[in-house]
């Protein structure tokens, strides 16, 4: 893109987010009709044109934006998102709209003017057809279909798209998509694990039914293949430039879209499952998948696993508690830091729940092991699948009962209390923090930020 490009570029960024700050409704739907890619731009600190009109109070651009596609989840270099911004404010009709769910529910929690936030990795958009999970004609079907979509797994890493001009830039990255002819060859391999996605979700759905209405066709099916074949030949398959199998998954894997991560969730886990579960648990004997990947059964017929239903069937998912822990003065919190911690970082404590406890005691029994402190009551806020390999993190708030510390240095390193002020300062990005917290696509980062927000805004 030569300097003149980029400079008109800008220009045309900077005067929709002018019409957004302004409430110009008419040009800013003037643009958006001309260059649709304009919703989530940014301006400066990170600014789209949805915050600016609701830091403004502009309700029918905020409601134009939206019906736009505009992202409402992103965040400026402050980590404030829309909702934060128009909360903030006072604009209160502005923030409920932008807290709403499609369904147009709300969840409040008892005492606190807050909802439910969706975390990264959580957002469904596909619609998972279950039910068709066992129809192998209608299966077999969607893998020819030349509007199907596969995505290609080696080791287990998702093949993905870069667009960074150099290594010191900060590219977007998307999955890489192919389609039936690319990959039909690889279908035919045994050891290809094949995984049925969904069908992507219609944004004005008529029906519930997923059958094809006359003149009207199914949406596009998606499917995940996970291939043993060498990583360097599968990526001769991809036509686009920049492509590559992300190297630490931990950090690579954070930087799609809040979309493509939601597919990405189901993808990895299920393939990650099928990697552990080759051999029956049971009895030994080879498995072999069925119902679109999302079962897998034992090829020996005396196998009891094939009499009733059996855990050992199915996709498993680890429940993992992960705890924001409150000082009794209700203005600090509790962090550790493990030893494979980026420097400076502390986060929210966090350990599996054991068979036969609840949520609410593994919060209890965890934080008194990693830390030595006693915690009393528990209150859900909101969970996170986390795909490496698959977990559920059931995020919670709990208030200590007692405030000693005594690290088990097995599990962390250090564990303190931090004042709300530090932790402001931290999310801030200030120029010393006291700490640098965990990436916003973490749920631990989610709930230090909901902490936060119950009785201050940012």
């Amino acid at each position: 893109m030569t300097s003149l490009q980029l400079s008109a570029k800008e220009e045309m960024v900077e005067r929709f987010l002018d019409a957004a700050a302004r409430g110009n409704l008419s040009q800013l739907n003037i643009q958006l009709s001309n260059v649709p890619s304009l919703v989530n731009q940014t301006g400066y600190s990170g600014w789209t044109g949805l915050m600016l009109a609701a830091r403004n109070g502009h309700y029918s651009v905020v409601e134009a934006l939206l019906a736009h596609g505009c992202d409402k989840f992103s965040v400026n270099s402050s980590s404030q998102t829309a909702f934060d911004i128009a909360k903030f404010w006072g604009h209160k009709h502005i923030s409920d709209l932008l807290s709403r769910t499609d369904d147009g529910c709300q969840r409040v929690l008892p005492g606190a003017d807050l909802t439910q936030r969706e975390n990264y990795f959580s957002r469904e958009t596909l619609d998972r057809l279950s039910a068709k999970r066992t129809d192998k004609v209608w299966l077999e079907a969607k893998q020819s279909d030349s509007d199907t979509v596969y995505l290609m797994f080696s080791d287990l890493n998702p093949m993905v798209r870069s667009s960074q001009e150099d290594d010191n830039a900060e590219g977007e990255t998307k999955l890489c998509r192919f389609r039936y002819e690319a990959v039909k060859d690889l279908l035919q391999k045994p050891a290809t694990v094949l995984i049925f996605l969904g069908v992507e979700k219609r944004k004005n759905p008529s029906s519930s039914s997923p059958q094809t209405v006359e003149g009207v066709t199914e949406p596009p099916a998606w499917f995940a293949i996970g291939s043993d074949e060498d990583a360097a030949e599968l990526l001769k398959r991809c036509r686009e430039k920049n492509c590559a199998f992300p190297k630490t998954p931990h950090r690579d894997l954070l930087k799609l879209t809040e979309e493509e991560a939601g597919i990405l969730a189901q993808a990895r886990s299920v393939l990650a499952w099928h990697s552990r579960y080759s051999f029956c648990a049971t009895c030994g004997s080879g498995t072999r998948p069925e119902e679109g990947g999302h079962k897998r059964s034992c090829l020996n017929p005396d196998c009891r696993s094939l009499k009733g239903v059996h855990n050992t069937c199915y996709p498993r998912v680890d429940p993992v508690v992960i705890m924001l822990v409150i000082h009794p003065d209700g203005n600090h919190c509790l962090l550790g830091r493990k030893k494979m911690f980026p420097a400076g970082m502390f986060s929210c404590l966090a350990g599996f729940v054991e068979p036969g406890e609840t949520m609410e005691e593994a919060v209890r029994r965890e934080t008194e092991e990693e830390s030595g402190v006693k915690v009393g009551p528990v209150q859900y806020v909101s969970c996170q699948p986390w795909p490496m390999p698959s977990s559920l993190m059931i995020g919670c708030l709990t208030v200590a009962i007692s405030t000693d510390i005594k690290v088990d240095e097995n599990e962390i390193e250090e564990a303190r209390w931090f004042t709300r002020q530090q932790v402001i300062e931290s999310l801030l990005r200030g120029t010393s923090p006291a700490f640098i917290v965990p990436p916003r696509q973490t749920i631990a980062h989610q709930l230090i930020r909901h902490w936060i927000g119950i009785n201050a805004n940012l």
